[in-house]
């Protein structure tokens, strides 16, 4: 229930990840494309930067889902919120995640590059937002206005099979209001990406999931469910408030960098074929949830609100392997814009390897303690026992489907870092949906929430097999076999550690203990494994590491004698 760039000088804000970076799809001096390509280091502080701010707003996400569960449980009227919920959550996706982020940063790095120029009048960054963000402001109101109005449609449409479906049309017309401020806010996001700014954009889901707490607390005695609703709507607020300072102060800057022989490429920034085919792509990943709740929606009452919990928090690890590709974006289409296919088709394969090692991990200690990690979190107030089953049995079945989630992830920045229009990633996408589709419908009378679950999990493989194969010349030449064969290292430690901390798990009654010892295990395992089978690269990453750990002991004890 939760939830790139290029460059320009500006003001650095505290962390210090400004910068400069040449714009995609512009040809610039070699000297000074060379001078700006980003550092290792700085690529490393930029993802550790974050995924702990990733990291913050996920554990209040949890806190958040927690509150929910002890004020309302998991029954038919957090079902009604839940579904309400199916609004922010596409919401997210389209205007801040994904969808609009890959039109967006682009364009901007098109407007900044101009900028950097010196002698462009009027200012190009200043310009590029008076011409879309009054349209799109007009386009998001108008939406969440649709949305209010046609409430109830939309309830019948995603769980026809709610008994009384006035609660979820109540809590709806207040969550729909976020399309306009997860639109702004969105836009600020990949605005302040493009000037290399990651501060404010990572403490959006912060402010967004404080909100969310605080209203339910304070209103929830009165207002019941509605007044998660209501943190909805204010959390959006706030999600633009805490980048617009930050925003302007960028905005109103202009600054050069002397001439880099810059040439016009004559695109547009915001082309119409483009901006379909990102969000269609990113409405139809949407669209397993939408999948997932309809056929809930005709399960005993609980079944909506078991799959939302096991989904927040199975995916955890799969939000945190996306601040590499989230942080690489950026270094990516800088070099299919230079036409160097090896280094974006090297970068793409480390990603992707990388990635899958830390959503491996992490999957494991979802599987192999499960019912501790929801005893732990969920199991106080109207959340029972038998909830905690139910949440951890689909908790588990999602897990299988992390490594594919990821994997799309990653590889669908690889199409749209050309800046060009490009429709496979729909049609893989389509593809998965009709999967969980099909699969979800016959899985469903048997197996319940769990058969939701598998199909979920079966559709989003098959979309990022048909992504990884689909790779090519028009966008990252990818060596597919050599990273399938790559995969199956971290997928093998990853099956061995899951075993192990399964083991370790069982040995105690206390969840946080067992929730502790697995953790332990479990990463120990995989690290050791990973070391072993060289997976990802484990030896040429870890190895500096050790050597600096060894030299610091080293070092203490010399001081000690």
């Amino acid at each position: 229930m939760n939830p790139g760039p290029a460059p320009t000088t500006g003001t650095s804000d505290a962390t210090g990840l400004d910068g400069t970076l040449p714009a995609d799809g512009l040809a610039g001096a070699p000297a000074a494309r060379q001078a700006d390509t980003p550092s290792a280091r700085f690529l490393a502080r930029a993802t550790l930067l974050s995924a702990a701010l990733s990291m913050a707003g996920a554990v209040l996400g949890l806190a958040r889902d927690q509150a929910l569960a002890h004020l309302f449980g998991a029954g038919a009227e957090t079902d009604a919120f839940l579904v309400a919920w199916t609004v922010p959550e596409l919401a997210a996706t389209l205007l801040i995640e994904e969808g609009m982020a890959f039109v967006l940063v682009p364009a901007f790095s098109v407007a900044l590059a101009r900028r950097a120029l010196g002698n462009s009048t009027p200012d190009p960054v200043r310009a590029l937002v008076a011409a879309s963000l009054p349209r799109l402001c007009l386009a998001f109101a108008a939406t969440a206005a649709a949305l209010v109005v046609g409430a109830p449609l939309l309830v019948d449409a995603l769980a026809p099979g709610l008994p009384d479906p006035s609660l979820a049309i109540s809590c709806t017309r207040l969550t729909a209001t976020c399309v306009l401020s997860f639109g702004l806010a969105g836009y600020c996001s990949a605005a302040l990406r493009a000037h290399r700014s990651y501060l404010a954009p990572g403490a959006i889901y912060i402010a967004y999931n404080v909100a969310i707490i605080s209203t339910m607390f304070v209103l929830g005695v009165h207002w019941g469910v509605r007044s998660a609703a209501l943190g909805v709507a204010l959390g959006g607020c706030l999600m633009v408030a805490v980048q617009t300072p930050s925003l302007v102060r960028r905005l109103a800057g202009r600054s050069g960098l002397g001439d880099c022989g810059y040439e016009d490429d004559g695109g547009r920034p915001l082309a119409p074929g483009l901006v379909c085919a990102v969000l269609l792509f990113a409405l139809c990943r949407q669209s397993q949830v939408l999948i997932e709740r309809h056929f809930a929606s005709a399960l005993p009452a609980g079944a909506i609100s078991h799959l939302n919990y096991a989904q927040k928090v199975a995916q955890l690890p799969m939000s945190l392997s996306m601040m590499v590709c989230i942080v690489t974006f950026p270094v990516v289409a800088q070099a299919i814009a230079e036409g160097d296919t090896r280094r974006a088709r090297d970068r793409v394969e480390r990603d992707v390897l990388l990635m899958a090692c830390l959503v491996l991990l992490g999957a494991a200690v979802v599987v192999a303690c499960a019912p501790q990690i929801v005893q732990l979190l969920f199991q106080r107030g109207a959340f029972t026992a038998q909830d905690t089953a139910a949440t951890a049995a689909v908790m588990r079945v999602y897990a299988a489907g992390l490594l594919g989630q990821t994997l799309v992830g990653a590889l669908v920045r690889s199409y749209f870092a050309a800046g060009r229009t490009t429709w496979f990633p729909l049609g893989a996408m389509g593809v998965g949906a009709l999967a969980t589709v099909v699969i979800g419908a016959w899985a469903v009378g048997p197996w319940g929430a769990c058969g939701i679950a598998a199909a979920n999990a079966t559709g989003i493989t098959l979309t990022a097999l048909l992504m990884l194969h689909g790779l090519g010349p028009r966008n990252v030449p990818v060596r597919v076999r050599r990273v399938v064969a790559e995969l199956v290292r971290p997928v093998c430690a990853a099956a061995c550690a899951t075993g192990a901390g399964l083991v370790v798990a069982g040995l105690f009654t206390s969840p946080a203990a067992a929730v502790a010892a697995c953790c332990v295990c479990v990463t120990v395992v995989f690290l050791l494994l990973a070391w072993v089978l060289d997976a990802a690269d484990a030896r040429s990453l870890l190895l500096p590491l050790a050597q600096s750990l060894r030299h610091s002991v080293t070092r203490k004890l010399g001081h000690g004698r």
